[in-house]
């Protein structure tokens, strides 16, 4: 006898509510769970909305039948906040248009599912700049990037994507629109309440639209590896070049030496722009208006600290294609899995607690691992390191021991078990070494009121 598999019940009406081929179920589903990085679980169906309202209904069939709902931006996420197993998946693919860029107030309005790249390109063609830059660029989602306050490689000058948002449009749990499309630079007028939904991915409301605040296009754009000789140096080299380029410093990414000589050795394309052996390596980029001006004062004030003793070499980028060259190296994470896939991990802590850090998480790895690899790099101007840690076993148990490693020290100096990646399914044990008791019952009482039947990306950054 052949088996009769029951009706959904939730299926059924979104695919009442959603036009034709909008919503996937079964092994359809599936296939649409793979992220970039993972498998993002089994979905019980995956919507593709094409417009707020569509997101709105989607939301109200959730909350009708009290089942859980995990938006789905780029997909690109390292915390597991896209994980949707048992939940409807809510894609934001189709909603990728620039609405509009306003270039005499210097603002965009965008759908949440427009591509990061598409976005910052678009930009450029009207000779502004979206500032946000980061290695996803060319499958995050703007949306995504809101959910979890991206950060990236400018953060040092222009913020988190938390400073590029003026306004936006979000959908409550109930399938309420609020839409706070703010376009003014300046308004005080009761609660900021975008911040509700920057940075809680996806928990408290489901962002569709938004304002972003937009800057001139840089007309020129300089940029050097340059070597230190002791850790010291390179706080003092991070103020020099902030000081003498007059706020024009744009990145400034330090490699230790083995994530340097990971990306400059084969099977790697890259080759090193400055011998190896040196004790870390600093990229630094600066943006500025005036093209033969700033040429000159970057080397001028690369040449300040070398003569300082800040800086022991340096390289510069005599074209676009050198520049591309050194971002490359920055950017060639992938080199780590050559032995196998690496643990990673997004940290925050201050500028002079990190060489005791790295240290102590270096000695208690080799405790356990004597082999282990430990990659470490980021964008040290604002305090944000990325650990790549290889140890040779990958499983539960070795991946919880590598966490406590890694995260424990931070509670004593204040750091963030997550800088830029937000907090997700994976990083959810460690809230608290980062967050008091205090914050945390607030943060519920917020997803409490927002969401109480929980059905909003339910298990992320909370139970």
């Amino acid at each position: 006898m052949s088996q009769v598999l029951a009706a959904d019940p939730v299926a059924d009406a979104l695919t009442e509510a959603l036009p034709q081929g909008a919503v996937f179920t079964g092994e359809a589903a599936l296939e649409k769970a793979q992220g970039a990085w993972m498998r993002l679980g089994s979905p019980r169906a995956v919507v593709y909305p094409a417009n707020t309202e569509q997101v709105a209904a989607v939301l109200r069939i959730a909350h009708r039948h009290g089942a859980p709902v995990t938006p789905w931006g780029g997909r690109t996420g390292l915390a597991g906040g896209a994980n949707a197993d048992g939940a409807i998946a809510l894609s934001l693919d189709r909603m990728n248009r620039i609405e509009e860029i306003d270039t005499a107030s210097a603002t965009m309005t965008v759908q949440a599912g427009c591509i990061l790249q598409v976005a910052c390109e678009a930009a450029e063609a009207e000779g502004l700049l979206l500032p946000l830059d980061l290695g996803a660029r060319g499958s995050a989602t703007i949306g995504g990037n809101i959910s979890t306050n991206a950060g990236g490689n400018r953060v040092v000058r222009y913020g988190m994507m938390r400073d590029m948002v003026l306004g936006l449009e979000a959908v409550l749990a109930d399938g309420t629109i609020v839409s706070s499309m703010n376009r003014l630079m300046k308004n005080n007028t009761g609660y900021d309440l975008k911040q509700l939904f920057i940075g809680s991915e996806g928990t408290l409301g489901v962002v569709t639209r938004a304002v972003l605040r937009l800057r001139s296009a840089p007309t020129s754009q300089n940029t050097a590896y340059v070597a230190t000789e002791t850790f010291d140096h390179i706080p003092q080299l991070l103020r020099a070049l902030d000081r003498g380029l007059g706020g024009g410093l744009s990145a400034f990414e330090v490699m230790w030496p083995a994530f340097y000589d990971l990306v400059t050795t084969p099977p790697a394309q890259g080759t090193p722009p400055l011998a190896r052996g040196y004790p870390y390596y600093v990229l630094v980029e600066a943006l500025g208006g005036d093209e033969a001006a700033d040429a000159e004062r970057f080397e001028r004030v690369l040449g300040q600290a070398l003569e300082d003793g800040l800086i022991v070499d340096a390289v510069i980028a005599k074209s676009g294609a050198e520049r591309a060259r050194m971002w490359a190296l920055r950017d060639d994470v992938g080199q780590v899995n050559r032995k196998g896939p690496a643990f990673t991990f997004d940290v925050s802590l201050r500028i002079s607690d990190m060489p005791a850090y790295v240290a102590e998480v270096d000695a208690e790895l080799r405790k356990r691992w004597p082999d282990a690899d430990n990659y470490v790099f980021g964008h040290l101007g604002d305090g944000n390191l990325h650990l790549l840690i290889w140890t040779g076993v990958r499983n539960p148990e070795t991946k919880h021991a590598v966490e406590d490693i890694v995260y424990a020290p931070l509670k004593a100096i204040g750091g963030s078990v997550s800088a830029e990646h937000g907090i997700g399914l994976h990083k959810k044990a460690y809230l608290p070494l980062s967050r008091n008791a205090g914050e945390i019952a607030l943060m519920k009482t917020l997803k409490q009121a927002l969401d109480p039947t929980g059905i909003l990306n339910p298990g992320k950054i909370l139970d």
